[in-house]
């Protein structure tokens, strides 16, 4: 099993605590994601300690404000470590008033230009953005690949499907209230498929009270598992290779 987009650094246990416990869940191999300057170097600090974590570097939309060249090129001398595997989290957040709207997008088109430049995956966060995501990604990210990370667009799952984007589902996939986005589960293909936690949020049912860790990504992924009338162990399979075969780790 995996779990494609993790915060160690965020989560309340130590790292080792937390690394510990997702190996006693059958864990393989974490993606753990930088959100800042501080973050992207304490996920590469796990990734060189641990060897089933790796590291993705970027500045989420929330932490862009004042983003320039200076950032840039701080991502691209982070980014050609050997344990970073993929560029992001980016993209756009209107949800949030956390960063001027100009400055996300300014960071999101390099993102995209610089997973393209070392030829690694790009992670994707939106929210109440969609269409602004979709469009751009659209035209800026042609032969890149794109993790559209914590999916919850369930009403444009099949044009995210038909632009070959990877489908990355995490713990609010569980919850009742999600009905449309558990429908969407079977609409992935199987070769385009991830499951996640996005530690240390959304936690998935039956532990929705508590802070996520990796080693709960179990559960959402037997959720999903049961969406597509697969067995634990088949749904494991899949979801471990796509994400050797995406993160090459």
């Amino acid at each position: 099993m995996i779990d494609s987009h993790t915060h160690l650094g965020s989560c309340k246990e130590p790292d080792d605590e937390l690394v510990a416990r997702a190996r006693e869940a059958g864990l393989t191999r974490m993606l753990t994601v930088g959100t800042n300057a501080d973050s992207c170097r304490a996920a590469l600090a796990a990734a060189e300690q641990f060897e089933e974590v790796y590291a993705a570097i970027g500045r989420h939309p929330n932490e862009a404000t004042g983003y320039g060249d200076a950032d840039l090129q701080d991502l691209r001398e982070l980014a050609a470590h050997e344990k970073c595997v993929a560029i992001g989290e980016t993209g756009l957040d209107e949800y949030r008033d956390y960063s001027p709207i100009e400055d996300q997008r300014r960071a999101f088109a390099d993102h995209i230009d610089l997973a393209r430049e070392l030829g690694k995956p790009l992670v994707i966060h939106t929210r109440a953005a969609d269409d602004e995501t979709i469009a751009t990604l659209r035209e800026r990210a042609r032969g890149v690949d794109v993790i559209l990370h914590c999916f919850s667009m369930p009403d444009r799952v099949e044009e995210c499907v038909a632009e070959g984007w990877w489908i990355s589902f995490a713990g609010n996939v569980t919850y009742p209230a999600n009905a449309d986005l558990a429908a969407a589960v079977a609409k992935v293909p199987a070769d385009r498929l991830l499951v996640e936690t996005d530690a240390p949020y959304l936690t998935p049912i039956p532990h929705r009270k508590e802070r996520n860790r990796p080693d709960l990504v179990i559960h959402t992924a037997a959720f999903v598992a049961e969406q597509r009338d697969l067995t634990d162990a088949e749904l494991d399979r899949i979801v471990t290779a796509n994400a050797a075969s995406l993160f090459r780790w």
